[in-house]
């Protein structure tokens, strides 16, 4: 089989993520983003028991066992540099804020897509857009991203406010592209590119 060359290096090398141990990030000195243990399983059966994260999912993990499974997944993908998940925590206390992560990395193109959720403790507070920066921060500092995409439910104006609060840029609107519990949603495109949090 003949093999087609390559024209381009990847804008993130291979090996950067597999290669070292995923970071703890520190947004402030009351909020920390680190990566996930099994211990945390509990925390995120009790953080889906609130419907609004449930509106906005389209599975919930109904057993600590389902929960670490997720975890376990979260976690290899760091190592098959696929995807880079944390946990959002009080550092102080380690009570679970929520979740905020990298996926479907790819490292040619140096882009991936945004996901979070926040616990109701954590809400109204800035915990969430702050979260959003820091790894954003990292990913283009640290990483040499060049661009991350978020997409939100056109109903979650939430979510919507954060994007907006991170310095993430509107893109526009794809329609009837998710499915949620309640049926097709048009989905708001949000991106932020390498530079971007550098202006203004």
């Amino acid at each position: 089989m003949r093999l087609v060359p390559i024209l381009v290096e990847p804008i993130i090398p291979e090996g950067s993520f597999g290669g070292a141990d995923q970071p703890v990030i520190e947004v402030s000195r009351s909020v920390s983003l680190r990566p996930w243990d099994g211990g945390d399983a509990a925390a995120v059966v009790d953080a889906f028991q609130d419907p609004l994260i449930q509106k906005w999912h389209v599975r919930r993990p109904d057993s600590v066992e389902e929960a670490a499974g997720w975890i376990e997944r979260w976690q290899s993908e760091w190592h098959k540099e696929s995807g880079a998940h944390w946990a959002v925590v009080d550092p102080s206390s380690n009570l679970l804020f929520g979740r905020i992560g990298l996926k479907a990395i790819d490292l040619y193109d140096g882009t991936a897509e945004l996901v979070y959720w926040m616990a109701v403790s954590a809400r109204g507070r800035g915990v969430c857009s702050n979260s959003v920066k820091a790894v954003s921060r990292w990913a283009f500092d640290d990483m040499t991203f060049n661009r991350i995409e978020l997409e939100h439910s056109v109903d979650n104006a939430a979510s919507c406010r954060v994007a907006g609060k991170a310095g993430f840029q509107f893109e526009g609107t794809r329609r009837r592209s998710a499915r949620h519990a309640d049926g097709w949603h048009d989905m708001h495109v949000h991106s932020l590119i390498r530079g971007d949090l550098n202006e203004g």
